[in-house]
């Protein structure tokens, strides 16, 4: 059976991204974080997301250069959309960039970037599909958000292990994760990872814990 880990960023003061969903201050370039967070990712057997995570990644990765790029073309997908089949129609790459300004794309579909068109649609009860996933033997289940998504996993307490990278930067208002969480759920702290590279002299950090009972992990 597999275990699902909801992997995030988050901010100092618990926010997944701005009010308006702005992410830039996850790339911090710290390149300790950046390996271990491709290392996180790489030891996976299934990604899964929302359906608007779902097009923004894959019109990004397919033909990105950056180093999560393999990993995320190359592991199978699941996503999560009422639209059916229809998601898979997805937009094409991005010309985005990397923060320090140099091209994150190579303009070709890098090894794996079929796969995308190729995930399976979870358009089901959540919990149900779910449950379905973790059946399976082999690696684990990777969630990646946005917030929505990653909030109704949280609510329902379908999440074995949380791995979270807190930045340290402090938004004041954005998008939390687990605002829908009731009543109090506690956890406890498997193991945390600290890198040089945060701003302004702090630290990034990122975290594993477990609950009393050992069956979720932060």
């Amino acid at each position: 059976m597999r275990e699902l880990i909801l992997k995030m960023s988050m901010s100092l003061d618990g926010f997944v991204a701005g009010i308006d969903g702005e992410m830039k201050w996850v790339f911090s370039g710290d390149q300790e974080a950046i390996a271990w967070s491709v290392k996180t990712v790489s030891d996976a057997s299934l990604h899964i997301m929302g359906s608007r995570s779902f097009q923004n990644m894959a019109a990004f990765w397919q033909t990105s250069t950056l180093a999560f790029a393999p990993p995320m073309n190359q592991i199978p997908k699941a996503v999560f959309s009422r639209q059916g089949p229809a998601i898979l129609k997805v937009a094409g790459v991005t010309k985005d960039t990397q923060p320090n300004g140099e091209s994150a794309q190579s303009g070709e579909p890098q090894p794996g970037a079929e796969s995308w068109g190729e995930a399976y649609v979870a358009g089901g009860d959540l919990a149900d599909e779910i449950a379905r996933l973790k059946s399976r033997d082999g690696k684990p289940i990777i969630a990646h958000g946005g917030a929505t998504f990653a909030r109704s996993l949280i609510a329902q307490d379908l999440v074995d292990r949380y791995v979270l990278l807190v930045h340290p930067v402090v938004l004041g208002k954005g998008l939390p994760i687990f605002s829908d969480v009731a009543p109090q759920r506690r956890l406890g702290l498997v193991g945390s990872t600290a890198f040089p590279g945060g701003r302004d002299g702090a630290d990034l950090s990122a975290g594993v814990a477990t609950s009393p009972s050992g069956s979720t992990r932060f």
